[in-house]
C-alpha cells in the first residue's frame, strides 16, 4: 500500500492522536531523513473560512517561538485543500502516561511546573496564548527528564470551551471558571490550569474528578478541590502554596505572569510572600472613626479569636480532683478552727475638710530669693518646786517648816 505523502515530502504513518479540530500523524520527512509529527485539519473544519485563518494564525504564531522547552514547528503547507504543520517529533510519552502510573515525587513535579513555566513566559512575551495546559500536551524527551509544551492554541477555536456541534471537549477540566463562562482566554487562564495541572501530578488522580460535562461545570464554578497543603502530600509549603495560588477561582489572586509564578516556585521571597488579600485591597490603611449604624456580628467584631477547644477526658479529670482537693482543705481549716473569726476592722477615716473651690483664682505668691526667717526655739518653763519637808523631829513636829530647826527646838 502506498503511502500518502503531503506537498510531496512529508510521508504519513500512525496515528498519534485527535483534537477538537485536528489530528496528529506519525510522518517521515523525505527530505532531511528525519521523524517529524503533522497536524492535519479536519475536512469539515477546512471548509470553514474562519476555522481556517484561525488555524493559520495561530500556527504563523507558534512557529516564532523557540525555547527549549517548546516544541519546534518545521513547516506549514496545504495539502488538497486541506491546511497542516509540520512539528518536531518526540518519543510520544506525557505526563499523562507517568500520572496513569500513580503520583510523582515533588522534586520532579516542581522540575516539571519549572520547565512549563518557562515556556509560557516565552509565549506570553510574544502574545501567544496556549488555551489547552494539559498533561497530554506536556511531551516527555527521549531522555525522560525534561519536558516540552506541545500545541500552543494551534487546535483551539478562539478560545471556546467547545467545539463547533456544541459538546464539552476533554479538556475542559483543565479550564478555569472564567473559560467555562465563556470568558475569552488569557494568562491567568494558562497559570490555572498549570496550577490544577501540578494539583494532579502530585496526587496521581484528577483535580476534578466529574465525568458528567454539567456536574464538572458545576465543580470548577463552586466547589473547588481541597488545598494541597491539607491533603499530606509530600511536597514542601512553597510548591503547595504554588499551586493552591494559582488554582485560586478568583484570577487577582492568582499570579500576574509565568515568570512570577516561576519566581515563587524557586522560593523567591517576593514572589512567594505576596499576599492575595493585599493584591485584591493594596496596603492597609489607617481606618477613619465612624458610627456604626449596626452592631457588627460577633465573626466581624473577633476575626482572629482561634475557637475554643473543647476540654479533653485528661482535662475533665484534673478538674474533677483540683476541685476536690480544695474542698477537703476548706472542710479541714474549718474543723480547726470553727468558732474563730476575724477581729473586725477598725474604720480609720482618710478623709480630710477641703476648702470649698472658688471661682476665681487667687494670685501665686510671688518667689523670694531671701531666705526664710529662723524662729528661736521657746523652751517650755519649768515646773515650781513645793516646799521640801524634812524629817519629823522628836516631838512630832514638822522640819524645815519655818517655825522648827529640825531638832525639836524652837529657833
Amino acid at each position: 500500500m502506498t503511502a500518502e505523502v503531503l506537498a510531496g515530502r512529508y510521508e504519513l504513518r500512525g496515528l498519534l492522536g485527535r483534537g477538537g479540530m485536528a489530528e496528529v500523524r506519525d510522518a517521515w520527512d523525505t527530505r532531511l531523513h528525519r521523524n517529524v509529527a503533522v497536524k492535519l485539519l479536519y475536512p469539515a473544519q477546512s471548509g470553514d473560512a474562519a476555522a481556517r485563518a484561525r488555524f493559520e494564525d495561530e500556527a504563523r504564531s507558534a512557529a516564532r517561538l523557540s525555547h527549549p522547552n517548546i516544541v519546534a514547528i518545521h513547516d506549514f503547507g496545504e495539502h488538497e485543500d486541506a491546511p497542516f504543520i509540520v512539528m518536531e517529533r518526540l518519543p510520544g510519552r506525557t505526563l499523562a502516561d507517568l500520572i496513569e502510573q500513580g503520583p510523582l515525587p515533588a522534586a520532579r513535579v516542581r522540575r516539571m511546573l519549572d520547565e512549563v513555566l518557562a515556556a509560557l513566559a516565552v509565549a506570553h512575551a510574544a502574545g501567544v496564548l496556549h488555551r489547552d495546559i494539559k498533561p497530554a500536551n506536556i511531551l516527555l524527551t527521549a531522555m525522560g527528564d525534561s519536558v516540552k509544551v506541545a500545541d500552543f492554541g494551534i487546535a483551539k477555536s478562539g478560545g471556546s470551551a467547545h467545539t463547533a456541534t456544541g459538546t464539552i471537549v476533554g479538556t475542559m477540566c483543565y479550564l478555569s471558571p472564567q473559560r467555562v463562562t465563556g470568558a475569552p482566554a488569557s494568562v491567568s487562564d494558562d497559570l490555572y490550569a498549570v496550577g490544577v495541572m501540578g494539583y494532579e501530578a502530585l496526587l496521581g488522580r484528577r483535580a476534578f474528578p466529574q465525568d458528567n460535562p454539567a456536574a464538572l461545570a458545576r465543580a470548577i464554578l463552586d466547589v473547588p478541590p481541597p488545598p494541597l497543603r491539607m491533603l499530606g502530600t509530600d511536597a514542601d509549603p512553597a510548591l503547595s502554596t504554588v499551586i493552591d495560588r494559582a488554582m485560586s477561582r478568583d484570577p487577582r489572586l492568582r499570579f500576574g505572569s509565568a515568570a512570577q509564578m516561576r519566581a515563587a516556585l524557586a522560593g523567591d521571597p517576593a514572589a512567594l510572600g505576596a499576599d492575595p488579600v493585599t493584591v485584591l485591597t493594596g496596603p492597609p490603611q489607617r481606618p477613619s472613626t465612624r458610627v456604626m449604624a449596626q452592631p457588627l456580628p460577633p465573626s466581624a467584631r473577633y476575626p482572629t479569636a482561634p475557637p475554643t477547644a473543647p476540654p479533653t477526658r485528661a482535662r475533665k479529670y484534673l478538674l474533677a480532683v483540683a476541685a476536690v482537693l480544695a474542698f477537703a482543705v476548706a472542710a479541714l481549716a474549718l474543723a480547726l478552727e470553727p468558732f474563730s473569726s476575724p477581729a473586725p476592722l477598725e474604720t480609720v477615716s482618710t478623709s480630710t475638710s477641703v476648702p470649698p473651690r472658688t471661682t476665681t483664682a487667687p494670685p501665686p505668691t510671688p518667689l523670694s530669693t531671701a531666705p526664710a526667717p529662723v524662729v528661736p526655739a521657746v523652751e517650755p518653763p519649768a515646773p515650781r518646786e513645793g516646799p521640801k519637808k524634812g524629817p519629823p523631829d522628836k516631838k512630832g513636829g514638822p522640819g524645815n517648816n519655818g517655825r522648827g530647826n529640825g531638832n525639836g527646838k524652837p529657833n
